[in-house]
C-alpha cells in the first residue's frame, strides 16, 4: 500500500487536527471520512512526502540547492513532548503507534508555490520528474501535481489558512 500523504488547508492547528486525526487528536473517535466530512480543500499526493520531496520542488521553484536540514514541515501531531520516556516504544495506545503524523508546512514554502507562474511549470516540472524520490506516471502528471500544489497553497494563501500535510503509513 505505502506510504499515503494528503495535502489540505486548515485555519489553523487545531481544526487541522481534529478534521483529519479526530476530535482533539483522539484517533479513536475518527469517523473515517475524515478531510471529506468536513468539506476540506484537499488532494492525495499519494508517496509525495513533505519533508524530501516537496521540499525539493520549494528549492526549485527559488532556484536554491536543496538542503534538507534548512526549513521544513513542523510535526503537529503526535505531540513529540508525549513520547514516554525512557521506553523504545511507546506501545499501541500510543499515537505513536497508530502510523499517522499531521505536518505543518511553513508559510514561506505555501507563499512559493502559491507564485509559480505558469511559464515556470514546464521547467519546474523537469527538474521535479528527475528526483529519485518520487514516481510521476509522466510530464503530465509533474505538471499536474504542480498545479494542485499551486492551488491549494493559493486558497490557504487567500483564506489566511495553513497547509498541512496528513500522513498514513
Amino acid at each position: 500500500m505505502g506510504v499515503l500523504h494528503d495535502y489540505f488547508r486548515a485555519p489553523d492547528t487545531s481544526a487541522a487536527i481534529d478534521w483529519s486525526v479526530g476530535p482533539d487528536g483522539d484517533w479513536d473517535q475518527h469517523s473515517g471520512t475524515g478531510l471529506d466530512e468536513h468539506g476540506v480543500d484537499w488532494f492525495d499526493a499519494k508517496g509525495l512526502d513533505p519533508n524530501v520531496v516537496l521540499g525539493q520542488l520549494i528549492a526549485f521553484a527559488k532556484g536554491i540547492p536543496f538542503d534538507a536540514r534548512a526549513t521544513a514541515p513542523a510535526l503537529v501531531w503526535p505531540d513529540e513532548r508525549l513520547w514516554p520516556q525512557g521506553e523504545d516504544r511507546p506501545g499501541q495506545e500510543s499515537p505513536w503507534e497508530t502510523g499517522l503524523f499531521l505536518q505543518q508546512l511553513p508559510d514561506e514554502w505555501i507563499a512559493t508555490l502559491a507564485e509559480i507562474h505558469d511559464e515556470h511549470l514546464p521547467l519546474l516540472a523537469l527538474q521535479w520528474f528527475d528526483i529519485p524520490e518520487a514516481n510521476f506516471a509522466d510530464f503530465i502528471d509533474v505538471q499536474d501535481t504542480i498545479v494542485e500544489f499551486r492551488a491549494l497553497a493559493r486558497q490557504a494563501r487567500d483564506h489566511g489558512h495553513s497547509v498541512y500535510c496528513k500522513t498514513a503509513i
